[in-house]
């Protein structure tokens, strides 16, 4: 009986032996893993360090010691040390006290705060400045800084899984690990005592429940994926720079989180008062569903459309709005939510279900064509995300409550006019879904009241708060007032990686031929007319000469082009001047887009375009192709003529300067003197003041009331009649 007894006990301390050496196994791993991400992050932090040093000095370069003064409210008598020579912070640091000490006049009380004043400017430029990868001259430090990168990129979203994982595994079992340290050995055993025995089983069972858990969430095969990835050799240089331009985003986002330099906390969480960011921050969320890291500011974007339940994400142009409801629905989905609607223009269904299917694993479902209606039907009964257009979800039935876990309307502004059809429907299915999340970039273009009917479909207890009053106390009040339902960012604020954006207004003289033509058009009073003239007659255009100019300069470059205009028969224009002129277009003209170019097509010239090696032209009409189409690979646009709302111009320009571009872009909007062109730009200034008031967070407090009424119609109007006065052609009347 007693060697029967033995063997038992054998046995038991073999399978608690056993279990401790597969919990320490787990628990190496996890450490592995903890420390091969800390030196992959260190390799980039090493790499960064002369980067952002070099940055951060040409910046002190730049700043005049009369700046030293603001520092100290206008203390410090600086006249000696500027007639010595020294101009700049930077040479102030460098010269040091002992050196300024040396300037006559200068004793060592003024040497001392003309430091210290120095250094606090150093450090606050240390904290903010911006490192810039130039991918068109690669130079050893920065291809290092690619290199290691490119590790953590290329481990992706799975490898900030396993670290998450391999942190919690190590502080859960590396103290049930020491306790279960007797079991190793009988006579370790004996000797722990009756007590020490019995805390080390009740150790071993901790450590057997903290194995089997990880073992059924998949923890060991996550942490040993992640440890190759982190491990990896490094690529080639060529293979890092590639991938660097085609994810620039991804690199830029872990530099940001890793070099500790992200965004204004304040500025990415929209500014919100402090109870609404509070409940946000408090907001989980789940990425089980998702394939894609988040950046911090999108990451609170999600969670806001979660915690606030009803809401508008109005981020200016090319912070990633899909990313962010493709989060948040990949959230609910985790939670069991099994049907969601997104509502689009039609220009962005084959964007949107390109972006699901890449970012996440919902299944997606594309309502469109002719076989909508089956589709629906197969939606409805195996669930996903279905993605229609305004005009196709008028012919769907309105869901029952609680049958959709999010609607998601993209372009929203679409939907502010509540007497539209389209309007009507999101309207209906909106009240039927207990979470609504619109986007849009340009939520208001001529009258807070638009904004308004946005806020009445969402949260129509909140929308008497923005009304006129509203738009009379200025834009610190209309925020206040819509800060439960409404979030806006600005790329300034939250996307310092952005190369420059150089905006250049070329302004022409009418060639005779376009005066000829100009004039015609007044004489009819036709407003369309008179803003394509100086294209009426190609071969003696002043504006397409100098658009040749321009797309030979990037041609010379090896850049790529976008030239957008409102016009067909403009594009037309532009499409045979380029392919007819040599080093022009070389027969490498894409389009032209517009609004008759099927969807699908629409988005199938733009990946050529993207695709085509070195210098291309894409034409294109700038409301249709100015909405939802990604163009980073552009780094020259051109707009024809100035827009009758300034928003069409931001969105088409935010189409290349967005998220993802990795080299400068210049602007270049072509305008005529004496004209149309600058009576446009004149009366537009009050449209941007207002949108920048309200929508852009601008310190303006308050637009006058004639700038937010006005039409686009009674702008025409004026303009016709101004310039058949000031020609003296007032027949004909628009």
């Amino acid at each position: 009986m007693r060697g029967h007894g033995e063997k038992g006990r054998g046995r038991m301390g073999r399978r608690e032996r056993e279990t401790v050496a597969r919990g320490a196994r787990l628990y190496e791993a996890a450490r592995a893993v903890v420390d091969d991400h800390r030196r992959a992050v260190d390799a980039v932090r090493a790499a960064l360090r002369p980067i952002h040093d070099e940055a951060a000095e040409q910046a002190l370069a730049a700043i005049p010691v009369a700046r030293l003064k603001e520092v100290t409210e206008g203390r410090l008598r600086l006249g000696e040390v500027e007639r010595s020579g020294l101009c700049s912070v930077g040479q102030v640091l460098d010269a040091g006290s002992y050196r300024l000490r040396q300037i006559p006049g200068v004793g060592q009380r003024t040497a001392d705060q003309v430091v210290a004043a120095a250094r606090q400017i150093s450090d606050a430029v240390r904290e903010t400045v911006a490192v810039h990868i130039d991918v068109d001259r690669p130079e050893p430090r920065t291809t290092a800084l690619v290199l290691a990168l490119h590790v953590l990129v290329e481990a992706g979203p799975d490898a900030q899984r396993a670290l998450d994982a391999a942190v919690v595994l190590a502080e859960r079992l590396g103290p049930p690990l020491v306790e279960a340290g007797p079991v190793a050995g009988r006579l370790r055993m004996l000797l722990a005592g009756q007590a020490g025995r019995e805390r080390a089983l009740a150790a071993v069972a901790e450590v057997r429940a903290l194995t089997e858990e990880a073992a059924q969430g998949g923890a060991p095969e996550l942490l040993a994926q992640a440890s190759v990835d982190l491990l990896r050799g490094p690529s080639t240089e060529v293979a890092a720079w590639v991938d660097f331009e085609l994810r620039s985003a991804e690199y830029y986002s872990l530099l940001a989180e890793i070099s500790g330099r992200s965004p204004d906390a304040a500025a990415a969480e929209g500014l919100l008062p402090d109870e609404v960011a509070e409940r946000v921050r408090g907001q989980l969320l789940d990425d089980t569903h998702r394939r894609v890291s988040l950046r911090g500011y999108q990451s609170f974007g999600a969670r806001f459309a979660l915690a606030q339940r009803r809401v508008i994400l109005g981020d200016e142009m090319g912070l990633g709005k899909t990313i962010q409801a493709i989060a948040a629905l990949s959230h609910l989905a985790a939670e069991g939510q099994s049907h969601f609607m997104v509502v689009c223009p039609a220009g962005v269904l084959i964007n949107w279900t390109r972006e699901i299917e890449a970012r996440s694993t919902l299944r997606v479902m594309c309502l469109h064509g002719p076989d909508r209606q089956e589709a629906f039907a197969d939606w409805k009964g195996r669930g996903g995300v279905a993605v229609t257009t305004f005009d196709a979800l008028r012919g769907f039935p309105t869901p029952g409550g609680g049958e959709i876990g999010m609607l998601v309307v993209d372009e929203a502004h679409y939907v502010k006019n509540p007497l539209t059809r389209r309007a009507r429907a999101v309207t209906d299915w909106a009240g039927r879904c207990d979470r609504v999340l619109f986007m849009t970039g340009t939520p208001m273009e001529n009258r807070v009241g638009e904004f308004r009917s946005l806020v009445q479909i969402l949260r129509p207890d909140l929308s008497d708060a923005v009304g006129d009053r509203d738009g009379v106390a200025g834009s610190q009040a209309f925020r206040k007032a819509v800060a439960p339902v409404y979030l806006r960012r600005n790329q300034q604020d939250v996307l310092t990686e952005l190369p420059a954006l150089q905006h250049t207004d070329e302004w022409e003289e009418l060639s005779p031929s376009d005066e000829v033509a100009y004039r015609e058009a007044v004489r009819s009073g036709n407003f369309m007319a008179m803003r394509r003239a100086a294209y009426a007659h190609p071969e003696r255009s002043a504006k397409l000469d100098r658009l040749r100019e321009i797309v030979e300069d990037a041609a010379e470059n090896g850049l790529k082009v976008v030239v957008f205009s409102t016009f067909r028969d403009v594009l037309a224009v532009v499409k045979d001047s380029l392919d007819a002129a040599p080093g022009t277009g070389g027969g490498r003209v894409f389009g032209p887009l517009s609004g008759s170019v099927p969807p699908a097509r629409r988005q199938q010239v733009v990946d050529e375009f993207a695709a085509a090696p070195g210098h291309a032209v894409l034409v294109a009409q700038i409301e249709a192709a100015g909405v939802g189409l990604n163009m980073q690979a552009a780094s020259v646009v051109i707009i024809c003529e100035p827009q009758v709302k300034p928003t069409i111009e931001n969105q088409a320009v935010a189409r290349a300067h967005r998220m993802g571009q990795v080299r400068p872009v210049r602007v270049h909007r072509l305008l005529a003197t004496r004209g149309v062109d600058e009576r446009l730009v004149r009366m537009l200034k009050n449209k941007s003041r207002l949108f920048d008031a309200y929508a852009r967070r601008s310190t303006v407090a308050e637009s006058t009331p004639d700038a937010v009424d006005v039409s686009d119609v009674a702008m025409a109007r004026q303009i016709v009649e101004e310039e058949q006065a000031r020609l003296g052609t007032i027949r004909g009347r628009s």
